[in-house]
This record gives C-alpha cells, sequence and structure tokens, in this order.
C-alpha cells in the first residue's frame, strides 16, 4: 500500500530501513487479531511459546519500482515455464511421480525469494510450500504507528482481508481445476507430526480460514491417511484437496504411500504437488534460468529472457569440471543443494572449509553468484543492531498475492534472532522515493533530550541519525541516560508552525558516546499508549520549555 510519506526519518527506501524506528509490531493487536480469528486467546501463547522470533520487531520499506521488478520476474517466469519445451527439459530429469498430470492444479503459495539493496535485485531461489502466509496477514493487522508520515505505508487490515479471500479463491481454483462438479468440502493440511512443528499456529490459522468459508478442515500427519474404495481417507472421512506441507516433495517415504497411491489414481486434488517442484523449485532450474542459449533454444522471447537475465543471478551446477574455477571464486558464491530447502546444507562461499568443499563437490549442489541481503537496523536490547533481511513473493498463476520480508541475523534466513523474523513491507511510490526535491519540506522532525535535572538540549536530527546509525557518538553523554522527546512538526516556509506529535522514550549512552535505545521505562514497565513510554514524559514546565526552543529560537 501506498500513502503520503514525511520526510521525517528519510525520502528512500533505504533511509527508511537505516533510521525510522517509528512503527513496531503492537503486541495488543496481534492478541486481538488472533483471538478475533480463532475464537481462542490461547493461541497468542502456543505462537510466542513455539515461535517467539516468528515476528520482526519493525516493518521493512521497498520502493514499488522494486515491486514492480519482482513481479516482472515472476510473470517471465510463469511464461518461461508455461513453455512444452521447458516441461519437457525439467520433467525429463524428475522422477517418474512428476509426470503425473496433477488434475489441472497449478500449485498454491509458491515463493519467490530475492536480495535486494538499493541497486541490486537478485533471484535467489523458489519454493513450492513457502510457509507464513497467515502469519503475514495477522502481522499485518498488528503494526503500529508513532509517526503520522508513515501510517498509510502499513498494508493495514482491509489489505490482508483481501490476501484472505485471495487465499480461499486459490484453493477453489485447484479445486475446480479437478473437473469435479461439486463445492469443495473437506481439506487436509498436511505435514509430518504437525502439532511438533515450528509454524504449527499457521496451520491452525489456515484450518479457521478454511472453516470460516463453510470448509471442513483437518490437520493431519500423513500416516493417518488411508486409500479404500477409490478415496483417501483421514479418519474415515473422505478428502476431496490436500494442502502439502510436507518437505518429501516427491512422496517418496512410506509415510507417503497411501497419498502417493491416491494422487496416482486422480482421487484427490493435491496442492502444491511433485510436477509443480520439478517445474519450479529444484534448483536445476536455477541453472536453466540462467543459461540463455539454453532459453532461446526454448523459444523465450527476448523480452523475458532480458528480465531473467538482469534479475537471476547466474548459477551453475557444481562438478569436478568446474571444481578449480568455482573454488577460486568461491567468496563471490553461494553454494546450496540442489533438492534442500530452508537454507538446509546452504554455505557461503567466503565461509567455506575445505572439509566442506570436498562433501559439496561429492553431493549435488548448485553455485550461485552471491547477491547480498538488504539492511535493516532496528532498536533492541537497548541498542541498534544491523539485520540483514530478504524478500519474499508469495503468488499463483504468474501474479503476486502478497509481499513479506523476512529479518534475520547469520548466514541464512532464520527465525532465532531477536527482533527478526516475519516483518511487513511498506512501500514507497516513486515520488516519495525521490532523492533530491528543490521543495521545502511540510513537516520534519526535531529531537530533545531532557536529563534527570529536567534540562534540555536540542539534538539536531543529522546527528541523531548519525547516532542511530552507529556512525557517530557523543563523548559529553558518555555514561549519561536521558528522556528523548521527538516531536513531528509542520513546517511553513521552513519554519515550524505546529506540533503535530510527540512521541517520549528512554535512551542511554554507552562509556564511548554510543547511543543505545531503550524499550520500556526504567523498571522495564510502559504505562504510555501507543509506543510512548509514560516514564519519559516531560513535566508541564518542561514541556513549556520544549515549546520555547522549538518555536522562540526561529
Amino acid at each position: 500500500m501506498q500513502a503520503s510519506l514525511s520526510k521525517k526519518c528519510g525520502t528512500t527506501a533505504t533511509a527508511l530501513n537505516e533510521a525510522c524506528f517509528c512503527i513496531s509490531l503492537d503486541q495488543a493487536a496481534l492478541a486481538n487479531a488472533l483471538t478475533d480469528q480463532l475464537g481462542n486467546p490461547e493461541l497468542l501463547e502456543l505462537l510466542m511459546s513455539r515461535c517467539p522470533h516468528v515476528f520482526a520487531a519493525r516493518p521493512v520499506f521497498v520502493s514499488s519500482q522494486r515491486l514492480q521488478q519482482v513481479a516482472e520476474v515472476v510473470r517471465a517466469i510463469e511464461q518461461t515455464v508455461s513453455l512444452p519445451a521447458w516441461r519437457a527439459h525439467a520433467l525429463d530429469s524428475a522422477p517418474p511421480i512428476a509426470q503425473h498430470n496433477p488434475r489441472g492444479a497449478r500449485g498454491v503459495f509458491l515463493g519467490y525469494d530475492f536480495h535486494l539493496d538499493e541497486e541490486t535485485l537478485g533471484l535467489i531461489e523458489i519454493n513450492t510450500n513457502a510457509g507464513g502466509a497467515m502469519l503475514n496477514v495477522l502481522l499485518a493487522r498488528a503494526q503500529r504507528s508513532c509517526c503520522s508520515g508513515v501510517v498509510g505505508l502499513s498494508p493495514g487490515d482491509e489489505v490482508a482481508g483481501g490476501f484472505e479471500h485471495a487465499i480461499l479463491d486459490m484453493f477453489a481454483q485447484e479445486w475446480s481445476a479437478s473437473g469435479v462438479q461439486r463445492p469443495l468440502k473437506r481439506v487436509a493440511i498436511l505435514d509430518e507430526s504437525p502439532q511438533s512443528q515450528y509454524l504449527y499456529p499457521e496451520f491452525l490459522l489456515f484450518q479457521r480460514l478454511f472453516e470460516s468459508a463453510g470448509i471442513d478442515c483437518i490437520i493431519a500427519d500423513p500416516t493417518e491417511l488411508t486409500f479404500a474404495a477409490g478415496s483417501l481417507l483421514v479418519g474415515g472421512e473422505p478428502v476431496d484437496l490436500v494442502y502439502n506441507r510436507l518437505t518429501d516433495f516427491y512422496l517418496e517415504s512410506e509415510n507417503c504411500s497411501a497419498l502417493r497411491t491416491a494422487f496416482l489414481a486422480n482421487a484427490v486434488t493435491l496442492t502444491p504437488h511433485p510436477q509443480a517442484y520439478a517445474l519450479y523449485a529444484d534448483k536445476r532450474r536455477l541453472v536453466d534460468l540462467t543459461n540463455a542459449g539454453l532459453l532461446e533454444e526454448m523459444g523465450v522471447d527476448p523480452q523475458t529472457r532480458a528480465i531473467l537475465a538482469e534479475y537471476v543471478p547466474l548459477t551453475s551446477l557444481v562438478g569436478h569440471r568446474n571444481a578449480e574455477q568455482l573454488w577460486q571464486n568461491r567468496r563471490s558464491l553461494f553454494f546450496k543443494p540442489v533438492s534442500g530447502f530452508g537454507s538446509r546444507g546452504a554455505y557461503r562461499g567466503e565461509k567455506l572449509t575445505k572439509r566442506v568443499w570436498e562433501e559439496i563437490l561429492s553431493g549435488n549442489y548448485v553455485a550461485q553468484t552471491l547477491v547480498a541481503p538488504g539492511e535493516r537496523r532496528i532498536a533492541a536490547d537497548h541498542q541498534v543492531r544491523a539485520m540483514k533481511f530478504d524478500l519474499r513473493a508469495y503468488a499463483y498463476a504468474g501474479k503476486v498475492q502478497w509481499n513479506a520480508a523476512r529479518v534475520y541475523q547469520g548466514q541464512t534466513t532464520n527465525f532465532r534472532t531477536e527482533g527478526g523474523g516475519f516483518a511487513p513491507v511498506f512501500t514507497l511510490s516513486l515520488d516519495e522515493e525521490r532523492t533530491v526535491s528543490t521543495e521545502q519540506p511540510q513537516h520534519a522532525s526535531y529531537i530533545f533530550l531532557l536529563d534527570e535535572t529536567g534540562a534540555l538540549e536540542e539534538l539536531p536530527h543529522a546527528l541523531y541519525l548519525a547516532l542511530v546509525r552507529a556512525e557517530s557518538s557523543i563523548a559529553k553523554l558518555a555514561g549519561k541516560r536521558y528522556r528523548l522527546a521527538d516531536w513531528y512538526v509542520a513546517m511553513d516556509d521552513g519554519k515550524p508552525t505546529k506540533v503535530v506529535r510527540e512521541w517520549y522514550g528512554w535512551v542511554a549512552f554507552d562509556a564511548q558516546g554510543s547511543f543505545h535505545p531503550e524499550v520500556g521505562s526504567p523498571n522495564g514497565e510502559s504505562g504510555g499508549a501507543g509506543n510512548i513510554d509514560a516514564s519519559a514524559l516531560p513535566t508541564p514546565e518542561e514541556h513549556d520549555g520544549l515549546r520555547g526552543l522549538l518555536f522562540e529560537s526561529q
């Protein structure tokens, strides 16, 4: 969603990702969203205990131009995959089950994962069972803002509701493609030991969504399935459609025998399915997408080839024939197993040891040109930390349904980082991305420090941003603790005219004078509304002093 943006924290996505702390996860709103959707307040406790780092503390900002490029890549790949030559090539190297016609089902929740920064966008991989969609619906409903200039950038409740409808429509299309002339009655969400899965709370959200549409839904392990009298059964009841969250992409294990038999007998709609994995998610497809000669032979048009060449990093199969060259260039490469998932067995080249390299050579790996992830600074653990992020586009039938970010620290995405996890994507319009403007800003941010005696000091905004970015320190403030007042002010001809919004919190400076924001009041409690820490509020006299500094000094 786009909206008018103030220049409080910057006018580019990069600047906002570096310095905007105005928006955070509203735990109360999250609890309300869960209760509303499930009628079960205990789910929040389950979610927080099972997935304590599934939701990032802050959103990620991405320009609309970047998201348009993401949509172009998704369309280009969909057009390529639809070609008979691509399908023949991909399925030729896949197990026989991938050859089976999946009753017209396309496969739900394709996940296109990108790394991006101000200069670069690169497709890292494609997943056919991308998780997190329903969690991102909750997240969109649980954001809060203290800056009126960025409130409208949030996806919000209306857009989240639209995504839920799109999810139901997507499953309805998968069922309709089967040709069965009756409504979808029963869905099974399938994963191994589902109640022990990290994202089990999301399964419950999907279950509730299906049931709200009058569709019976059960969450099951594949061993609970049986195939009898031409039907796939769970608990003795027939299943129409299986929402497949298994990572046994070709249904090869014995646990999947009933599902495999029913799928091959055309007795159930399975989505996503083995053919979708072979066509999109096998890492060898990344090699094919960057093979210009092969794409031309397949009949991919020049415009589509140009998009793929620009946004899909060069990828090659690892073998003894190119081993020496890959080892020499390893610092600019990322290595992934052909059939891996969830970053398992993936290595950044600069961190490779000889022992791991030998394992890669004896395994089945691809080497992908390294594209650095984005960077998002967050305030957590009483300090500002630089985090990495990637962008996930959930897509169906060649169209992007939803964009989400995953914030993390470490070599690859994970849900173990304090302050990390899924983050909503806030979108800036092209006008808001202008880095140079001759216009006078209509709003500005003024920062003040208040010490325990009530003494006031203005902190220039440029210096404040440098402190937040850990690019500067203030020796005279070393070892001290202050209340911070952040006033969002209307401007006219470069002069402040009206205070639009006020925010208060605590900051501390370490022994070197470096800046560290604090969460909550001195005793760890926050009694204010929104993001405001009530313990940091100024007295009436201090408030008058702040107004004097702001208006009388102009």
